[in-house]
């Protein structure tokens, strides 16, 4: 393997291998061949930290059943790329969905994949510019890392952050920070009341939601997980959505092996197979 010459820590192939198993037991990601030298960095760290001295034998202790370190572990191998309005053709669609709800219910959306909370936000931003404070809105954020769930939770973030938003909009939704927290921003008291936040491992079943959901953001994620799991998660997707609710899909995902479940209604949005487009 290239730069083993170089390690801090023996870094076998079959160490690698047993790793991919574990992430994928876990969390059901899939790791690619290529991605071996981002594994060892990331969880050399995890070495250091406990003091461990070789790979097999931190694979060892996770597999005696070490649940602290195996939540260090995963997080440690979780991408948390995200930023406020990522993908932004899918905001309009999401005010517009949200217009077309019957009054007086509350509407639920359920944002799978939160990593720091900035998605999460920018769908309660959505809902508040196109409904108002008066319209109940609930949303249920989720992540398997708990690192950035207590980040979301915090909703602190560096102003640079919030640079590419309206003047307007950051205004209204975050509040800035001076003194020695300067070139800081903090979302509102009253934007995070609307969002709950919470850990689910999408492998695992008896998620904590309850049906109907109005739509769900799982975006970005499943470019991680093989088809066969894919599959599972949108087949356990299906009966949580509203019958005329929407689904929000990466950039880089699709469904079609899944077409028995949703269809495409456009812009990387599905709808339940069966449902009108």
């Amino acid at each position: 393997m290239s730069n083993e010459q170089n390690r801090e820590f023996q870094f076998t192939p079959q160490d690698f291998q047993r790793i991919r198993k574990l992430i994928y037991d876990y969390a059901g990601i899939s790791l690619g061949e290529q991605k071996q030298e981002l594994v060892y960095s990331r969880l050399a760290r995890r070495l250091r930290a406990t003091g461990i001295r070789s790979f097999a034998e931190y694979l060892d202790r996770l597999q005696r059943g070490d649940v602290a370190e195996r939540e260090a572990f995963t997080n440690s191998l979780t991408t948390n790329l995200t930023s406020f309005f990522r993908e932004p053709h899918h905001f309009p669609l999401l005010a517009e969905h949200l217009r077309k709800q019957e009054a007086g219910r509350t509407i639920t959306l359920w944002c799978s994949a939160c990593s720091t909370g900035e998605e999460a936000y920018s769908m309660a931003m959505t809902a508040v510019e196109t409904l108002g404070y008066e319209r109940p809105v609930h949303i249920i954020a989720s992540d398997l890392d708990t690192r950035v769930l207590q980040t979301a939770r915090e909703g602190r973030y560096k102003a640079e952050a919030v640079a590419r938003m309206p003047q307007q909009q950051v205004e209204r939704f975050f509040i800035r920070e001076s003194g020695a927290n300067a070139g800081y921003v903090q979302v509102k008291p009253e934007l995070k009341k609307m969002i709950d936040f919470r850990r689910i491992n999408l492998l695992e079943s008896g998620w904590p939601l309850h049906a109907p959901l109005d739509a769900i953001f799982c975006r970005n994620v499943m470019i991680y997980f093989d088809k066969e799991t894919q599959f599972s998660i949108l087949k356990k997707f299906a009966p949580l959505l509203h019958s005329n609710g929407l689904l929000f899909a990466g950039h880089s995902e699709s469904f079609y092996h899944a077409s028995s479940l949703f269809k495409l209604r456009g812009s990387t949005v599905y709808v339940l197979a069966g449902k009108a487009a």
